[in-house]
């Protein structure tokens, strides 16, 4: 691990809506303070988000409640995503100039990009962007790979702070640490759950977990052993986590477990399991069911 201020562990936060569709702000003020307690930082508006669904009123008010209930303990990362640049840049200053500590993007989606153009893309974007740059791989979605390459190049870009990958890719995942390695300008987050104690025992910065929006304290006592060298531990609290996650993952697309994340995480009082369009609830008996699992935990 390098000595990036960039670290630790980072929950993809839900975007908790009432049931018109509008912001939750008193759901996002009550999971805020549930991080801040277990010493975690939220990503708003990722994939866990539904980043793409969330308005650009609702972004800027979202930033703004989570930046005033943080009240400077814990850090901000704000997710962009989106296919008009114009509108991206403007969205990511008005964030910055909320609060937000870092903005995180993805690649914009409606065209197959080149190698080049990707580059090109994210040096533009850290290049008229005043606050701090994290590059966001995300295949599953984007159905784009950002090419370790292409990152090695943007990692010596000053407004470039780290990457947050999410690929499911054993070799590309110690590539990536690579690059972050023995330097403090760049930083590297694990985006794939399950190996959260694999990516920090290689030397990897933080980890960005969805299942933490349940159980944000477990993975923070996840990266504490990770890093202080107690693999036993992290690899249990691994096993532990994994298990959680199959509650709302398991037989189900990644839309439909995010619904019932938010099922599981209204058992704590958090919020209400109501979804942007495109998304939906699930029935009352797979609500049942979740709910059951969840409180048994």
């Amino acid at each position: 691990m390098n000595n990036s201020k960039y670290r630790g562990v980072v929950v993809p936060m839900v975007t908790p809506v009432t049931q018109d569709g509008r912001l939750d702000v008193g759901a996002v003020k009550r999971i805020i303070d549930f991080f801040a307690h277990s010493g975690v930082s939220p990503l708003l508006m990722g994939t866990t988000g539904e980043g793409n669904s969330v308005s650009q009123a609702d972004g800027q008010l979202f930033v703004e409640t989570a930046v005033k209930a943080a009240d400077g303990r814990i850090r901000i990362y704000a997710g962009l995503t989106g296919n008009c640049f114009a509108e991206q840049v403007h969205q990511a200053e008005v964030y910055t100039a909320l609060g937000a500590d870092v903005i995180v993007a993805t690649l914009p989606t409606y065209y197959a990009l080149t190698e080049e153009q990707m580059y090109e893309y994210y040096k533009t974007l850290a290049d008229c962007i005043t606050g701090p740059l994290m590059l966001y791989n995300i295949l599953a979605t984007t159905h784009m790979s950002i090419p370790v390459d292409v990152i090695k190049r943007l990692a010596d870009h000053p407004n470039i702070v780290g990457l947050k990958d999410s690929e499911r890719d054993l070799e590309r995942m110690a590539q990536c640490i690579e690059i972050a390695k023995g330097r403090d300008d760049f930083a590297y987050f694990c985006g794939w759950a399950a190996q959260s104690a694999h990516s920090l025992e290689l030397g990897g910065n933080g980890i960005v977990p969805s299942t933490g929006n349940f159980v944000p304290a477990m993975f923070q006592q996840l990266f504490d052993a990770a890093v202080s060298g107690d693999m036993e531990t992290a690899n249990r609290l691994q096993d532990e986590t994994n298990e959680i996650a199959k509650i709302y993952q398991k037989d189900r697309t990644l839309g439909q477990s995010l619904t019932a994340l938010k099922v599981m995480m209204q058992t704590k009082g958090l919020c209400e399991p109501w979804m942007l369009m495109p998304l939906t609830r699930l029935s009352m008996f797979e609500e049942r069911a979740i709910t059951l699992k969840a409180q048994a935990i």
